[in-house]
């Protein structure tokens, strides 16, 4: 919340998703936005993918903005009118905002998880090889945040190896990733990092993406997913001894990432992180 009364002048801001009930994103973004005593609201709204470009296009072209989560991110990079060389690589777009009449998206979404990766290992990921679960959006970031940051391989396990095989394309990641053809070709396998970027998670019915029994050894485990409790996917992670963390810290590093695109600098990152941890269980 603000603080302020709202009035003819405030701004809208939303996170548009399905699910979206459990987006901690307007948390974030109220702590933030009354930190700076800006005249504008966020909230999260729940929309079918036929509904996501209007609801892009009209939030932003009425002056506000905001944010996509699963499953609309590649949908709203072809909603926009400028994209960034981050939507431009990735396909996916997670922040949008108008200027100058055109609406403009951004996929904060990568600096957020180099930022998450770092933290959870803070000697980084330059030589590595990296184990990543998914090839949808948030996906699509986590492979480009690899590849900045110089791992050495990333392998991509994926329900459809022609849709890991397909972003390997996209991006032009034929000589550092390859697709698996299944989860048979985990046996015997050792990674330094295993990134879960699929949805799985969501719902607390979500069966498991893989088991890290399957490989010989992993490093660490991030879960791009994340919840009031930590994921049974960390958990599991945890369980076998592997340090392990989910995707609140790349939740809150995309969130400033995404404020700065609207109203600029100073983010007020304290708040943000504040906020975060209230709602830690």
């Amino acid at each position: 919340m603000t603080g302020r009364p709202i009035s003819a002048a405030t701004r809208l801001f939303a996170v548009l998703g399905d699910p979206v009930a459990h987006s901690l994103s307007p948390a974030l973004h109220g702590a933030a936005l009354a930190a700076r005593r800006l005249d504008a609201v966020y909230l999260a709204l729940r929309c079918g993918d036929r509904d996501a470009v209007g609801l892009v296009r009209g939030l932003a072209l009425a002056g506000g903005g905001g944010n996509v989560t699963v499953p609309h991110k590649r949908r709203a990079a072809e909603a926009v009118d400028r994209r960034t060389p981050a939507v431009e690589r990735t396909g996916a777009c997670n922040t949008f905002w108008s200027d100058d009449g055109a609406v403009w998206g951004d996929n904060t979404d990568v600096a957020g998880f180099r930022g998450a990766v770092t933290a959870l290992l803070p000697e980084g990921v330059a030589g590595a090889r990296v184990l990543l679960l998914g090839a949808g959006g948030a996906a699509r970031a986590a492979l480009a945040g690899l590849l900045d940051d110089g791992v050495r391989e990333v392998a991509i396990l994926n329900r459809s190896v022609d849709r890991a095989r397909e972003l390997i394309r996209g991006m032009g990641a034929e000589g550092s990733a390859t697709a698996l053809d299944g989860e048979g070709a985990l046996s015997g396998e050792d990674f330094d990092l295993v990134v879960q970027a699929t949805s799985l998670g969501l719902h607390p019915s979500d069966p498991l993406p893989t088991s890290l029994d399957r490989c010989r050894g992993v490093g660490a485990a991030l879960d791009l997913v994340y919840g009031r409790e930590p994921t049974r996917w960390v958990r599991a992670a945890r369980e076998r001894g592997v340090p392990a963390a989910d995707g609140r810290e790349m939740l809150l590093l995309q969130a400033a990432a995404a404020f700065r695109r609207w109203f600029g600098d100073p983010v007020p990152m304290a708040e943000m992180r504040a906020a975060l941890n209230e709602r830690d269980g």
